[in-house]
């Protein structure tokens, strides 16, 4: 399984760095919606600050939907989804391939994030461990749904705009940790979030545990 998952994210990631979709479009938009929350709360640092943990977790959920619509759209040309499915690989492997390679993107994608909150929003990067945690429990906690749903609304013909609503209500505990948990590292009490740490780890385990029995039988049905 941790085999055909690693043949899975690998193929997933050379596709991007070849395409460079990852770079030319997902990286800008979340780019722009930082800079358009900025735009839309002032110029005041004072508001901007206490707002920056929300907002950058908002920014990284749209760009998940980005990065989970790609990961199927590479999947549905020249018949390559019957070619996965036909390949003998095991489809848990399949999943958590998938997954991976969304959240590495994820993590590149929030690194660049990061920098530009520090900077447009003036916020104080302190607490790294809590950041850096918080970051990689809810990027595979949003991996794993999106892939899963991804899986769902793959065969449909309106999946580009039902993907979304299926993702965003069930991210939404996900969101609300992962702000949480940046909010007190931001505020220069990190301790205070290792409950919501707690809770990113166990939504990121069940989502993946669920996304791991239940994704060979949505590959057959899409």
């Amino acid at each position: 399984m941790l085999r055909d998952a690693a043949l899975v994210a690998g193929k997933d990631l050379r596709i991007e760095l070849r395409s460079r979709v990852a770079l030319n479009q997902v990286v800008p938009f979340a780019a722009a919606v930082v800079l358009l929350f900025g735009l839309a709360l002032g110029p005041d640092r004072s508001v901007l600050a206490p707002a920056a943990a929300g907002l950058f977790w908002i920014a990284v959920l749209l760009s998940a939907l980005l990065a989970t619509q790609r990961s199927f759209a590479v999947e549905s040309a020249d018949g390559a989804r019957d070619g996965l499915r036909l390949s003998g690989l095991d489809p848990a492997g399949i999943f958590l391939g998938k997954v991976g390679a969304v959240v590495a993107e994820l993590l590149v994608l929030e690194v660049l994030l990061a920098f530009g909150v520090a900077v447009l929003y003036g916020a104080h990067l302190a607490g790294a461990l809590v950041l850096l945690g918080s970051c990689l429990a809810a990027s595979i906690g949003l991996g794993a749904v999106g892939i899963v749903y991804g899986a769902v609304a793959s065969g449909l013909r309106v999946r580009e705009t039902l993907l979304p609503l299926l993702i965003l209500p069930v991210a939404a505990p996900v969101l609300l940790g992962a702000t949480k948990a940046w909010d007190e590292a931001l505020r220069g009490t990190p301790s205070h979030a290792l409950g919501w740490l707690s809770l990113l780890a166990v939504f990121a385990v069940v989502y993946v545990a669920i996304g791991v029995v239940a994704f060979g039988p949505l590959l057959e049905d899409a």
